[in-house]
């Protein structure tokens, strides 16, 4: 649940800001800049992955702002993700150490499976991060499946906590029937569970099932269509900000529409990871804390749902990486 007051979402017992900054297609010429900002302007909580392509751009941002005094590394909260090519149980640590080597620190504050989803190995000296084709150069570039149990490279996830590399583990993109079966057998359980979650995709059942396993969820693209348009999964049209609920909470409030969809997101118990390239909207999407959402403006943002999914590998591998590879129906 989220603690209001200090703007925590409690990871098994661990405090977690309830807002942090989302690093995916910050470019990496521009993100050690903009880590330093964040973290200048409140921000602990970091939302990396290696698939990202500018771990090691992050961490220059991070050793600038500790060097600086602006907080300690026991201040921040670091999550990165396990890339798909990397589910290879004799994979998983190496996977993990190169990022915590990329981001220049001695251990994660959560490390994600990234997806349910096991490619065939690319080694770090071929090309890194290897992304999704698993020969770029080939006529007819494709994914390469690997045969992987989810339950194997989850057992070595867990032996990244036992041997300390990061504190807590969680899974991204897990639909409900994955998540019954990985709390079958995980040693270890799951303290995150990150999805997609916004207005118009409000995921209700998922989020009630891992509240039922104790299990915290993050929501990434929090504001929705935002982070698609310039991939072409989405046209300004989709944008949940003008909907007029959203923009009645917000001349209500005194808060912009992007401050009420992200405290609509915080207040029904999820953290949130927006990502912004712009400066001036940092400390704005921080700053949703200082101002609460009526039952009724809960309810009515609640039912823009559309069941409307914008990271959908059903369809962006089939576009993009020309195989066909669905998750979710």
């Amino acid at each position: 649940m989220i603690d209001i007051k200090t703007a925590a979402i409690n990871v098994t017992g661990k405090p977690m800001p309830a807002v942090g900054l989302g690093l995916w297609k910050i470019a990496a010429n521009s993100v050690a800049e903009r880590v330093y900002e964040a973290i200048a302007a409140g921000y602990r909580h970091l939302d990396s992955a290696s698939d990202y392509g500018n771990e090691r751009q992050v961490g220059e941002g991070i050793a600038r702002a500790l060097a600086d005094g602006l907080c300690q590394r026991g201040d921040l909260w670091i999550t990165s993700k396990l890339w798909n090519t990397y589910h290879r149980r004799e994979h998983v640590e190496a996977a993990c150490r190169k990022s915590l080597e990329d981001l220049g620190v001695d251990y994660l504050d959560l490390y994600l499976v990234h997806f349910p989803i096991a490619l065939a190995y690319v080694d770090f000296a071929e090309r890194y991060p290897p992304e999704w084709f698993f020969d770029p150069s080939a006529t007819h570039p494709v994914m390469q499946l690997d045969r992987v149990p989810l339950s194997e490279t989850w057992g070595a996830m867990e032996q990244l906590v036992e041997n300390r590399l990061t504190r807590q583990i969680g899974v991204c993109n897990y639909s409900t029937g994955l998540l019954h079966d990985l709390m079958s057998y995980a040693r270890i359980k799951p303290a995150m569970l990150q999805i997609e979650a916004h207005p118009y995709l409000t995921q209700e059942a998922l989020l009630r099932t891992a509240q039922g396993y104790d299990i915290a969820v993050t929501a990434f693209s929090p504001l929705g269509a935002s982070s698609y348009v310039e991939l072409d999964a989405a046209t300004p049209a989709d944008s949940v900000l003008g909907q007029p609920v959203v923009m009645a909470a917000s001349e209500r409030a005194g808060v912009s529409p992007a401050q009420v969809v992200l405290r609509w997101g915080v207040q029904r118990g999820t953290a949130v990871i927006p990502k912004t390239s712009q400066p001036q909207r940092l400390s704005e999407n921080l700053d949703v804390c200082g101002f609460t959402l009526t039952d009724a403006e809960m309810a009515a943002i609640s039912a823009l749902n559309r069941n409307r999914r914008f990271n959908d590998p059903g369809v962006f591998c089939e576009q993009a990486f020309n195989t066909f590879h669905s998750i979710y129906g």
